[in-house]
């Protein structure tokens, strides 16, 4: 696995509060709806302006669950499980 930029990653996000709320949209992205109008229509997160996109960040700028699930992710890819954080559940996708 090459990485664009060394020890960085690319990630959009969707926030929610509930689980099911989040596998809900899983469920609809999986299913081809498009992830940054959900995440401007669902995320509770100020990035949802944006679709969702966090930009680039290196280990240490985001909280531990959310680091090891984006890290973890290869290009292109989205979590098939909510992450939980201290802020709610996430939906991310690696998008470099």
């Amino acid at each position: 696995m090459s990485k664009a930029k060394a020890g960085k990653v690319r990630a959009s996000h969707i926030l929610v509060e509930k689980h099911s709320q989040a596998q809900a949209l899983i469920g609809r992205i999986s299913s081809g709806e498009d992830f940054a109008k959900i995440a401007k229509d669902y995320s509770t997160c100020p990035s949802k302006k944006k679709g969702g996109d966090l930009g680039w960040f290196t280990k240490g700028q985001m909280v531990p669950e959310f680091e090891r699930a984006a890290f973890g992710l290869s290009i292109g890819a989205m979590t098939v499980d909510p992450v939980k954080t201290k802020f709610g559940y996430h939906i991310i996708k690696r998008t470099g």
